[in-house]
């Protein structure tokens, strides 16, 4: 495995860093107290090529690899949590299965638009009562003719509130438990197709959370992806590729609040001297530095297996676990750095601190991670 970043990696994470800076920066508060969704700084971050990295240009991408893709959500989201898990769940949690799951005429159709950022995407497996036990789920797919009729309910879905084509999971059977569910492409304005008010939250407080309903919804059985019955599979598989998205994005976040409690500790006094000249200061400074590299090498490495072409859940797990858990640790250490300006809204870093708690959260807690872990450890090592 290589560490250091190529040429073109560097050059891109340079211009993502400026992009971040110029259109997600000047609206990243304004946006986290009004819940209004972003979708101009996605529709710009198509036109960069960032909605679908690390697709194939042939189907609308960037052709890039995973790694660059890391960049990309972590240089979004040191600015802006919400810009970043937009983008995430596009790249992670669409594009990703439509790729390796669909057939060419599927790829064509709707791989395509959505990789140039043309369209947005959503991600519709979470149900009330189906949380990390995705096999719950209770959303039913029945067989019509050369079409399925699709009656149920989503919960959490992140962009829901302005996707346009949302991947959704439904079971053909029920009595089947994960051996039923199915996967389909579902173009949003499908008659049948509702979803829900933007759900104000703790943080990433304006990525389109919501919830979604379908009534009665014909879906084209052309528009299956995959067989009757994987559709756990393509979760599974599309979730372990997603946990690595949400580990950069974790590692962005924590990044941004380093960057934030440098610079304060640098030009706050107290005693006659810069916060940074303390010893309890540094220490905490050196802490976070160590912690963010290492959870920035752990997503790299899952992310180059996933490029390599091998098993990579594990890696995946861990990456995302550490991440999620540190960035935990980093933002908390950043607020008490900025002391009682840290709690308030004037600075940014409690917003960091907000952001950070769901990626412990999202795309499979940090317990559904050391299950994942666990199982490895004593079954496959």
């Amino acid at each position: 495995m290589r560490i250091e970043l190529t040429d073109e990696q560097i050059l891109l994470r340079d211009t993502v860093r400026r992009f971040a800076l110029d259109v997600a920066g000047p609206r990243a508060k304004e946006i986290d107290q009004s819940g209004q969704f972003p979708r101009d700084f996605f529709d710009q971050a198509g036109e960069l090529g960032l909605g679908g990295v690390a697709v194939p240009e042939a189907y609308g991408g960037a052709g890039m690899d995973t790694v660059s893709y890391c960049l990309v959500i972590e240089e979004v989201s040191r600015v802006c949590a919400t810009s970043g898990v937009i983008l995430s769940v596009n790249n992670s949690l669409v594009c990703d299965p439509l790729l390796k799951f669909g057939n060419e005429e599927q790829k064509q159709k709707f791989l395509e638009p959505l990789a140039a950022g043309r369209k947005l995407g959503c991600f519709a497996l979470t149900e009330p009562g189906a949380g990390s036990d995705a096999a719950a789920l209770r959303t039913t797919a029945r067989r019509d003719g050369d079409r399925y009729i699709l009656n149920g309910n989503k919960v959490f879905i992140t962009n829901g509130t302005h996707a346009d084509t949302a991947l959704v999971f439904a079971s053909i059977d029920l009595e089947r438990k994960h051996r039923g569910i199915t996967a389909f492409i579902v173009p949003t304005d499908s008659p049948g197709y509702h979803h829900g008010e933007h759900e104000f939250k703790l943080g990433v407080n304006a990525s389109g959370t919501t919830e979604l309903a379908f009534i009665d919804m014909a879906v084209p059985a052309a528009n299956r992806l995959g067989e009757d019955g994987e559709g756990f599979k393509v979760a599974m598989s599309t979730l372990d590729g997603g946990r690595i998205g949400i580990a950069a994005q974790a590692v962005g976040i924590a990044q941004g609040a380093l960057d934030a409690a440098l610079r304060y500790a640098q030009q706050r006094e107290q005693f006659g001297q810069a916060l940074a000249q303390f010893q309890a200061i540094q220490f905490y400074l050196a802490d976070m530095q160590t912690e963010i590299d290492a959870a920035r090498l752990l997503t790299w490495k899952a992310a180059w297996l996933k490029d390599q072409g091998k098993r990579f859940s594990l890696e995946a797990a861990q990456a995302k676990l550490f991440s999620a858990e540190m960035a935990q640790r980093v933002t908390s250490k950043a607020l008490q750095i900025h002391g009682g300006y840290g709690y308030t809204k004037e600075y940014d870093v409690e917003r960091y601190f907000r952001d950070a708690r769901i990626t412990e959260i999202y795309e499979g807690t940090s317990e559904i991670q050391k299950m994942v872990i666990a199982d490895w450890v004593i079954n496959k090592s």
